[in-house]
């Protein structure tokens, strides 16, 4: 077996997670996924996929139709910037997990030096060490309220004419920090003085809560970015839709570049189920049904349980302006991961460990706010205060 990959770090999320499955008195907030299954429409299409016989390969770039559809959706929360999106850009794959390796795979060469803008979901940082490339990490940093901010000069200074590819995850898991159009149009700029390309992870950005914005979504590079640039957004159905264990996802592309994804994608898993892809296009059918009513339900979320911890002694934290989750410190608790797991076996709390997502985030714990009880928030906020307050709690 390849020596990188017998190095690669187990996910300290699972390490959390396996220690408190399994037991009914474990309040769960671990994973990134809402606990509120699929809507109805979406399954029922899926459903009927199958119960008319749609159980064979569809093309490697997936069905026209879904292309169509996501081509459309992204310009209808884009095209108000000027910058339509055609369906000779979209690749349909296997999830937002499979468009990114799929991403890598036709970006990064080993020995390349990767940039990444960190705490970030560790399999943004695995899979270039997969692919045998340098990774280099610019960390956020968190200012007196608990809030992650970029230090966009030093972001720039780091990309340099050797840097292959940037990796940017914004509205950002764990933190929820979220890019402005400002800051995406500088490192654009700095990146085609480069030539470095960006790999942006936009999978969050219909979880965006901003108030002084009519859009629809976060900032994205798509907004400021032409359609020939060295950029390649990551999205997926799982957020937005509900739809995380569908496993389906895509990425838009230069258009170029389109054809010989689809040449990745036969190598990795040939092409997405088709009853999925049914599902997703019940979905964009539906999009502004569907996605407003999860967005409010899940702003309401951080509302409940972001003030509520603030209110416990020692916390740290601040409503983040997108994505699904509130991150926040204890005072007096340096080791994340010890922590969680002392959560999970005195308290039947279960978060994540900040260490899972970069060195910068030791100390800091992941709560996904993405409950269809919000009062299982109020619980969960309830049993960490008292067994902070308890002598075992120190």
């Amino acid at each position: 077996m390849r020596q990188t990959v017998l190095n690669l770090e187990e996910s300290k999320i699972r390490e959390v997670a396996n220690a408190g499955m399994g037991r009914a008195d474990v309040l769960p907030f671990w994973f990134g996924e809402s606990d509120e299954a699929t809507p109805d429409a979406v399954r029922d299409a899926a459903i009927a996929s199958l119960q008319s016989g749609e159980t064979f390969y569809s093309h490697n770039l997936g069905l026209p139709a879904l292309r169509d559809a996501v081509a459309a959706y992204s310009t209808g929360l884009h095209g108000p910037y000027g910058h339509a999106v055609s369906a000779d850009r979209i690749a349909i794959t296997s999830g937002g997990v499979n468009a990114l390796i799929v991403a890598m795979q036709a970006l990064v060469d080993a020995g390349d030096e990767v940039v990444a803008v960190t705490p970030v979901w560790p399999n943004l940082t695995a899979q270039p060490l997969i692919m045998g490339a340098r990774l280099r990490c610019v960390p956020l940093q968190p200012d007196a309220q608990g809030a992650w901010q970029l230090d966009l000069p030093a972001l720039l200074a780091a990309i340099t004419p050797a840097t292959r590819l940037l990796i940017i995850n914004s509205p950002n898991n764990p933190t929820g920090w979220t890019l402005t159009h400002q800051e995406q149009a500088a490192i654009l700029a700095h990146c085609r003085a480069t030539g470095t390309w960006i790999l942006a992870d936009e999978v969050y950005e219909r979880l965006y809560y901003r108030d002084d914005t009519p859009t629809r979504a976060a900032p994205s590079f798509l907004d400021v970015a032409q359609p020939h640039d060295r950029l390649v957004v990551a999205q997926s159905f799982s957020k937005a839709f509900l739809m995380t264990g569908w496993r389906l996802g895509y990425l838009i592309l230069p258009p170029e570049m389109t054809l010989h994804v689809g040449k990745l994608i036969e190598f990795n898993t040939s092409c997405a189920p088709v009853f999925a892809q049914r599902g997703a296009l019940a979905a964009l059918a539906q999009a502004e049904t569907i996605t407003p009513h999860i967005v409010g339900h899940l702003r309401a979320c951080r509302d409940t349980l972001v003030p509520l911890l603030q209110a416990v002694p020692g916390v740290e934290t601040s409503a983040a302006p997108g994505g699904m989750y509130a991150f926040f410190r204890v005072a007096g608790f340096a080791d994340s991961l010890q922590l969680a797991k002392r959560l999970v076996a005195e308290a039947g709390l279960g978060l994540a460990p900040g260490a899972a997502f970069a060195p910068e985030a030791e100390g800091w714990l992941r709560w996904c706010f993405a409950s269809k009880d919000m009062g299982r928030l109020e619980q969960g906020v309830q049993r960490l205060r008292d067994w902070l307050s308890a002598p075992s709690g120190r």
